[in-house]
């Protein structure tokens, strides 16, 4: 999920149309008032913020998600005016991941979203990740449950990783595919539920773990019921 933060109207619905036609989950917002709302009930995996705002300009706004450490890793990608290199730099200063020149070309924006979510899918993740007695070694492609340990395929490890990093989270099956195999893959979203199934196998007890999302894809947490 991707939230713009945009008081133009036409440039924040190009925006979110140019966005949904390219498969990303979007969702906009004129004040930042209604932003911060929105924040409460779901955490966006990017925030694209216009730095002129009418109500809270998006300097401030960037100040508040990085002292709160529930928001400080989320990306962020800045939109300034034409000319306003103060602002450019202080908002990089203060920890934005890019930024876009207003401007600027609806292609040219999306190519910066991939570019930062290439850059930042791994930032701030732990070296292991622990889901009940489950532990996921990330960069050693270490895993054990109970001290028992699992030998994982790089595509399960992936599944799994993936899936851990993100407790309780919904994956689509597409999602999994195009984040575990590459969105370039041609095969089927089959492929998922094939290596769903032996991942599950081969975690024993913690296989359970997995959640199966009718319809949907696949969730996971430390819950067995």
């Amino acid at each position: 999920m991707i939230y713009c933060v945009e008081d133009d109207d036409n440039i924040r619905e190009l925006m979110l149309y140019t966005l949904k036609s390219m498969g990303f989950d979007v969702e906009g917002f004129e004040k930042s008032s209604d932003f911060w709302l929105a924040m409460e009930v779901k955490l966006p995996d990017m925030v694209l913020l216009d730095i002129m705002l009418a109500d809270e300009d998006g300097i401030s706004i960037l100040k508040r998600l990085r002292q709160n450490s529930a928001y400080k890793q989320i990306p962020v990608i800045m939109a300034t005016a034409k000319g306003t290199e103060f602002d450019k730099v202080q908002g990089l200063d203060l920890g934005a991941d890019d930024y876009l020149v207003k401007p600027f070309g609806m292609m040219e924006m999306v190519s910066r979203i991939k570019a930062v979510f290439r850059r930042t899918q791994h930032k701030g993740s732990p070296a292991t990740i622990k889901v009940g007695g489950l532990s996921i070694d990330v960069h050693n492609y270490h895993v054990t449950h109970h001290q028992h340990k699992i030998e994982l395929t790089l595509k399960e490890f992936g599944l799994l990783t993936l899936l851990a990093t993100h407790p309780k989270k919904v994956f689509t099956r597409q999602e999994l595919l195009d984040k575990v195999w590459g969105e370039g893959f041609l095969g089927e979203s089959r492929t998922v539920d094939v290596h769903i199934g032996t991942l599950r196998t081969k975690l024993g007890e913690a296989g359970a773990y997995i959640k199966t999302v009718r319809g949907v894809g696949y969730r996971l947490e430390d819950k067995q019921t």
